[in-house]
């Protein structure tokens, strides 16, 4: 079975797909026992969802020892390296990793211009009608289904009659570009972000609140309205 196919084939399976959801979204090691109450299911089905999804190499497992003196106990996490899937298959990756070494080695004239063309790419992806006549919730919901597709999750807090959006981002998209040009991707996403909350909410404090770079868990950027 090619790999196309196996990947396809692992997250067909709604309770699978579900479960490497949560796992994206806690970012930290599971068992089966967890999956397995998490879910609702018996743990050797719970092995069975993990197996597969190890398999099609969208998790990695790893023996811990449990300081009980028992034996090792496996525990799963996500995969290191990213899985491009395309028809027919396509190197973009490679393609970005090209324009990103000649953004950085042009200096920052080259760095300006590019969250430029991101910042309006981030205007062109959210326009959905006169977002001047529309609802907080509608704009919301239009946000959330924009963030949802490159795996970030919004949160609404409300204090002092003003409404604060907070987005984290478990699994960066970018993270093969990460390690090597750190700055310039993230400035990069932050501009495509920042274009999105300007659309919807065209007064607003945009900020971020942690970053992956700084060693946390995610990033997680806050939007104030105000």
């Amino acid at each position: 079975m090619s790999d196309t196919l196996k990947l396809t084939n692992t997250l067909a399976d709604e309770t699978r797909y579900s479960i490497y959801q949560y796992i994206l979204k806690e970012k930290k090691q599971v068992n089966v026992q967890e999956i397995a109450e998490q879910f609702g299911i018996h743990p050797n089905v719970a092995r069975l969802h993990l197996t597969k999804l190890t398999e099609s190499k969208l998790l990695s497992s790893e023996f811990v020892k449990n300081g009980k003196g028992g034996r090792p106990a496996r525990v799963y996490l996500l995969a290191e390296k990213p899985i491009y899937l395309s028809f027919p298959k396509q190197e973009n990756h490679l393609l970005l990793q090209w324009l990103l070494e000649l953004v950085d080695s042009i200096g920052e004239i080259a760095i300006t211009k590019a969250k430029e063309i991101s910042y309006r790419n981030g205007q062109k992806s959210i326009q959905h009608g006169n977002t001047s006549t529309q609802t907080f919730e509608t704009k919301l919901e239009i946000l959330t289904q924009a963030a949802n597709s490159i795996g970030y999750f919004p949160q609404i807090t409300e204090k002092e009659g003003k409404k604060s959006i907070t987005f984290s981002i478990y699994n960066c998209p970018y993270k093969d570009q990460l390690n090597k040009y750190p700055h310039l991707v993230c400035g990069l996403h932050e501009s495509f972000l920042k274009g999105q909350f300007d659309t919807l909410f065209p007064t607003n404090e945009f900020v971020q609140v942690e970053s992956m770079q700084n060693h946390c868990n995610n990033c997680v950027y806050q939007i104030e309205v105000l």
